[in-house]
């Protein structure tokens, strides 16, 4: 899996991702503009891989994982291709952040070395979807899938306990772009010209992180996997 590109050939995917889903107005049966609220739920510390920072941080943190469960929102357009299909590109956004205590230092007047852990995440995503009713039904469920690319950007900040034990404060980010898997499915009624609806969208993907013992993280990636619960309000034209 190619989890690191440079901006070029991001900017190249990119490009791919975004014609794969145009089709000439002759040849689309719906267009849809699709905007989208929800929560993303990212993976458990049991199942994000030990080369993971957060599971290493883990390791000698105190944080609670589900204080990255975060908001998202983006918008989707959507082209209908024939009576069964669809192919989509959106873009969203997600951040969230967590409060992390060392589990095993203090400062010498005992109190707390804090800092905060923080995830960001841009997905720019192409899909394919197959609705098994079509898209003239009183329903329309779906499922389908495709690809992410995905802006993102850890950082942790704050005071530190160093290798020899001193604390020193101060801020570690790192930004790149990875490409993923993206598995969703969902269920839309229409309603006029407008369509309502759910969504669950699983997004895969993993980026690199340095591990210089300086200046580095605790581990050579950050899992960006999860899944997005989304309430969608189209508007067909």
């Amino acid at each position: 899996m190619i989890r690191r590109l440079p901006v070029a050939v991001s900017c190249v995917v990119a490009g791919f991702v975004l014609g794969a889903v145009w089709s000439p107005p002759a040849a689309a049966q719906d267009q849809t503009i699709d905007f989208f609220v929800g929560g993303f739920v990212p993976r458990g510390l049991d199942s994000r891989g030990i080369d993971d920072v957060l599971f290493q941080d883990a390791q000698f943190l105190d944080f609670r994982m589900k204080d990255f469960r975060g908001p998202t929102a983006g918008a989707e357009y959507l082209v209908g291709l024939g009576d069964f299909f669809d192919a989509g590109a959106s873009v969203a956004v997600y951040s969230a952040s967590a409060l992390a205590v060392d589990a095993f230092y203090t400062f010498p007047s005992g109190a707390d070395v804090q800092s905060e852990l923080r995830l960001r995440v841009i997905p720019i995503t192409a899909t394919f979807r197959y609705l098994p009713l079509g898209h003239h039904d009183a329903i329309e469920p779906y499922v389908g899938a495709g690809v992410g690319i995905m802006n993102w950007r850890y950082t942790e900040t704050g005071d530190f306990v160093a290798l020899d034990r001193t604390i020193i404060n101060g801020t570690f980010e790192h930004s790149e772009t990875t490409v993923g898997p993206v598995i969703l499915g969902g269920v839309r009624v229409p309603v006029g010209r407008m369509r309502l609806g759910g969504e669950i969208r699983y997004q895969g993907g993993k980026g690199d992180l340095p591990t210089d013992p300086v200046t580095g993280f605790s581990a050579p990636t950050v899992n960006l996997g999860g899944f997005n619960y989304l309430f969608t309000v189209g508007v067909r034209f």
